[in-house]
Formats: C-alpha cells, sequence, structure tokens
C-alpha cells in the first residue's frame, strides 16, 4: 500500500504541490458518502488506519449473507472511511467478496462513494452518457448498539474504470454511518490515477463528477487526510 505521511520538516512545501496537482474542490467533497478501504483481514486494516491516521476505527457491524462486516473512522459530518474484510463469524460466502477482498495482499482504498437520494435518475443519466452502472438494491447491517440501518445504492458489484467511477448510495431515514464513526479525521482532496486518465475523466464529467485524474499506474483513488499524524496521503 502506497501511503505517505507529511513530517513537520517540509509540510509548508509539500501541502503545496498537492495543492497546485489536486485543488480541493468543496462541491465535490461534500458529495463523498464514504471511501471504501479494503483489507485481507479486518483487524489488519484497522490497525493499518490506526498508524497511518493516529485514530482508532469504531467497530461498523456485520454485512448478513456477504462475509463481511466493517469499522469505521468519519471523514466529516456525512463521510467516513470504511474497513471492510473477512468476518471471522460468518460462514464464507458461495461466490467472491465484494471489492476483490479475497484477492487482496494488502489493505487500500478501491473504492469511492457518492451521496444522491435521486438514484434512478442517475442510472439513466449514466445509461445516456453509455456509463455503467449496477441496477439499484438495498443493504442493510445492525450497529454494535443493535440499530438497523438500511440503505439503497446502485450495485457495487458492477465496476467501471477499475473503481474510479462510484457507485451511489440514498441512506434514506437512516442515521448516517459517520455520526457514531471514530473521529478526529478530515477528508481535505480527492484525486484518481489511471493509465488513460482522459477515458476516465470524460465518464466523470458524464456523470457531473470533478474528480481529477491524472495519468499513472496502478489505477487507485487517491485521498489526502488531516489526521492528529499530521496530513496523509492514502490510497
Amino acid at each position: 500500500m502506497n501511503t505517505r505521511f507529511v513530517a513537520s520538516l517540509g509540510v509548508v512545501a509539500l501541502t503545496a504541490l498537492l495543492d497546485a496537482q489536486q485543488p480541493a474542490s468543496n462541491t465535490l467533497l461534500a458529495r463523498v458518502d464514504h471511501l471504501v478501504f479494503a483489507t485481507p483481514d479486518l483487524q489488519r486494516g484497522i490497525d493499518a488506519i490506526e498508524q497511518q491516521l493516529g485514530v482508532k476505527a469504531t467497530p461498523g457491524g456485520q454485512h448478513p449473507g456477504l462475509g463481511t462486516r466493517n469499522a469505521l473512522v468519519a471523514l466529516g459530518p456525512t463521510s467516513y472511511l470504511e474497513i471492510i474484510g473477512p468476518d471471522p463469524d460468518q460462514p464464507k460466502p458461495a461466490g467472491p467478496r465484494r471489492f476483490g477482498i479475497d484477492d487482496l495482499t494488502a489493505p487500500r482504498i478501491v473504492r469511492w462513494v457518492v451521496k444522491s437520494s435521486e438514484l434512478e435518475a442517475v442510472l439513466v443519466r449514466a445509461a445516456r452518457s453509455n456509463v455503467t452502472l449496477g441496477a439499484v438494491t438495498s443493504g442493510s447491517r445492525r450497529r454494535p448498539d443493535g440499530v438497523m440501518l438500511s440503505w439503497r445504492y446502485t450495485d457495487p458489484n458492477t465496476v467501471a474504470a477499475d473503481g474510479l467511477v462510484p457507485f451511489f448510495i440514498d441512506w434514506g431515514a437512516s442515521p448516517h454511518p459517520a455520526l457514531t464513526a471514530a473521529r478526529g479525521a478530515s477528508l481535505v482532496r480527492l484525486g484518481a490515477q489511471h493509465p488513460d486518465p482522459e477515458l476516465v475523466q470524460r465518464m466523470l464529467d458524464r456523470l457531473g463528477l470533478d474528480l481529477r485524474v491524472t495519468g499513472g499506474f496502478p489505477p487507485a483513488i487517491i485521498a489526502t487526510i488531516d489526521s492528529p499524524r499530521g496530513r496523509v496521503q492514502l490510497q
């Protein structure tokens, strides 16, 4: 996993470089619901984030029938980092776990998720623009305190542009997960790299998403986060 810690020495120069490469977009950040940080072992992912950000993730809950569970770190009032990995208390599902978890060798950000209260309209817009999103489906999980969360989303099993095209989510009447997630971190910038940045940028533009994509390999979602450890770049 490629991460960068900002030490006190040189922080001004590095911050200026990051700002030049990817100007912060308040509009984009306001639309980010969460980042999916997938890991082959949940505790390993929790430990990695605690080491890098200085924040210990709050237990989230199980995803029944999917063989996964998660832990959360708030990145803002209505955005968070979802650390997701295999759930040892569930039998292995018949098919592969979501987000390529079964094939991962190290934790990394694999997807980003955008808020929307008009999922069907998003699908229509995407189809007209020749961008493939998954059908609208539903999900649920129970928090450790017993509160049941439910949501609707475009199926995350549909992956476009190596995961750089997001899926969309609507929490409806459920309390947003960021409200009970561990605090101390804040998302200040989001960008991406891809071997064919022009193609991916066109797809995002058609969806009205101003995520900037630069050339690079491997494909990656790059988050800049302010944390107790300083400014950290996570991908």
